[in-house]
């Protein structure tokens, strides 16, 4: 998908979003995928919200620092069907052991961005605190 011009990366996001829809495990499938993503260290500044790209500037962009990669796995599950009414939130977060900052994906009561895998929210190390919190509106 990444590896593309623009409109064939178009072409193979929304086949990627169509695959959403039917495959069994869609949240380790869109983390698979965004791991291909071209990274880069900076891109985005996850505190202001006015400059983060759209989904279509994302893939016109094509370069994923870990917070794009959450904004990617974000719009790729918004803009599915089966993901239609489910509430997305983006939290920025410190893990107050290691001083680290994490950008997390919440789908509901799931959470992404924790290594390469997602957990229940209640499953979150109780060492991390959330510092800012971004209702994703909806792309439906």
């Amino acid at each position: 998908m990444f590896d593309n011009t623009y409109e064939n990366r178009l072409a193979s996001w929304r086949d990627f979003r169509e695959s959403l829809e039917t495959v069994d495990n869609p949240f380790q499938e869109v983390i698979n995928n965004y791991k291909k993503a071209p990274y880069v260290s900076i891109h985005t500044d996850p505190w202001t919200r006015e400059m983060w790209p759209n989904p279509w500037e994302l893939i016109n962009e094509n370069q994923y620092d870990d917070f794009c990669c959450v904004l990617g796995m974000c719009y790729s599950l918004q803009l599915t069907d089966r993901f239609k009414g489910s509430k997305f939130e983006i939290h920025i977060g410190i893990d107050n052991e290691t001083s680290s900052t994490h950008f997390l994906l919440f789908v509901d009561d799931t959470v992404f961005g924790l290594e390469d895998s997602y957990v229940d929210k209640s499953k979150l190390p109780t060492t991390y605190s959330p510092q800012e919190i971004y209702q994703m509106p909806n792309l439906h």
